[in-house]
């Protein structure tokens, strides 16, 4: 989610889930990258911008070194006040796993438990919670996500998150929520599932079905911060068809008129008084489409809405939106944001699976110092 959930889009999403009656959602800032925080980068550095109504400031955490990301908690914690950091061990990206990191690094065992130990200890005079994130392996021949869990309680983490997928799969086909069964059966932690929860609906049956403790939204709430009213109904309801009933349907003029709240979100968040305009309408084209997906918004609409540089022309596109367009419930329950096909090799360092040590490995994530 690096680029979509800052700090505007999880104002748009807890309010939401606060509208729906929600009080223990956790919303999670975008992936930011350990060496960029310990190195001061400005980049990395705007993007810790919080919701002014948070209550607990929550960072996801990514990095590869022991050293750095014990560092760049104890920063989170000291100068931002950061309440629970949560370490990114499922990003199936190639820039990221060809550095040995996402995905990766949990084949590496004991430099996943170095890293876990080293950040348990540097948020422990905090009083901060650590949590993780993984997938189910590299690929179907290189499992770990039992040897992660078993690894992450032993290390003191709070709780653990599973991606039913492996990296090769990326976003591909579907999660197998299976092994969030026995992740859970596996260890004595809370497991939270994560894949193919795009309504709340499938939340439910993701419960049901594999007794996690709770669920990890991404890809389901793109352009969609209504689905997190729909999860707060549900989980607090009985699953029956009334649930149903209370569904956020938006129509296309509600959903323009929160385009442009998440437009003035995002000119607040920037430090360039002069390009802050620019800035934030031009990192509000990539939601259009998610927005709109489904409606029936001719093409010139669309071009528009994707081409905004300023509030004026954004006015003057919503403007030529039909506002009494109905929901279009035929896209319930389908996937939103990237999918494609499975990679045919996933990207690692070379002789990565030649053994499942690391712990003294010389890695080097340079190449996200800006939180790529």
């Amino acid at each position: 989610m690096a680029g979509v959930t800052n700090a505007a889009y999880r104002q748009l999403c807890r309010e939401q889930h606060e509208a729906g009656g929600g009080t223990d959602g956790l919303f999670v800032c975008e992936m930011i990258t350990s060496r960029g925080i310990v190195a001061g980068d400005r980049k990395t550095m705007e993007m810790l911008q919080f919701d002014p109504g948070e209550t607990t400031r929550s960072v996801q955490l990514y990095g590869v070194d022991p050293v750095t990301m014990a560092d760049a908690t104890a920063i989170l914690c000291e100068r931002f006040g950061v309440g629970h950091v949560d370490l990114n061990f499922g990003c199936p990206v190639p820039k990221v796993t060809r550095k040995g990191g996402g995905a990766a690094l949990p084949y590496k065992r004991d430099r996943l438990r170095s890293i876990l130990r080293a950040v348990v200890a540097a948020a422990r005079p905090y009083g901060v919670p650590v949590t993780m994130k993984t997938r189910v392996g590299i690929d179907d021949a290189h499992q770990t996500y039992l040897d992660a869990g078993t690894i992450a309680e032993e290390e003191g983490c709070a709780s653990i998150a599973l991606h039913g997928r492996t990296a090769q799969q990326s976003y591909s086909g579907h999660a197998d929520w299976s092994t969030i069964a026995k992740l859970k059966e596996h260890v004595s932690i809370p497991v939270l599932g994560n894949g193919d929860v795009w309504e709340a609906e499938d939340a439910r049956r993701m419960l049901d079905q594999t007794g996690a403790d709770g669920v990890v939204v991404g890809r389901g709430c793109l352009g969609r911060p209504w689905l997190f009213h729909d999860l707060a109904v549900a989980l607090q309801g009985d699953g029956s068809g009334s649930d149903s009933e209370r569904r956020a349907l938006p129509t296309s003029g509600e959903v323009a008129v929160t385009i442009r709240r998440h437009a003035e979100l995002l000119a607040g968040l920037q430090t360039d008084p002069e390009q802050g305009e620019r800035r934030a309408l031009t990192d509000l084209r990539k939601h259009m489409a998610w927005y709109l997906k489904g409606y029936p918004v001719g093409g010139d609409t669309r071009r528009a809405l994707a081409m905004v540089s300023s509030f004026a022309e954004l006015d003057a596109a919503l403007a030529g939106l039909d506002p009494d367009l109905a929901f279009p419930v035929t896209e319930l329950g389908t996937p939103r944001g990237r999918q494609g096909a499975p990679k045919s090799k996933v990207a690692l360092p070379e002789h990565w699976l030649d053994d499942t040590s690391g712990a003294t490995l010389d890695l080097d994530d340079d190449e996200h110092v800006s939180g790529g």
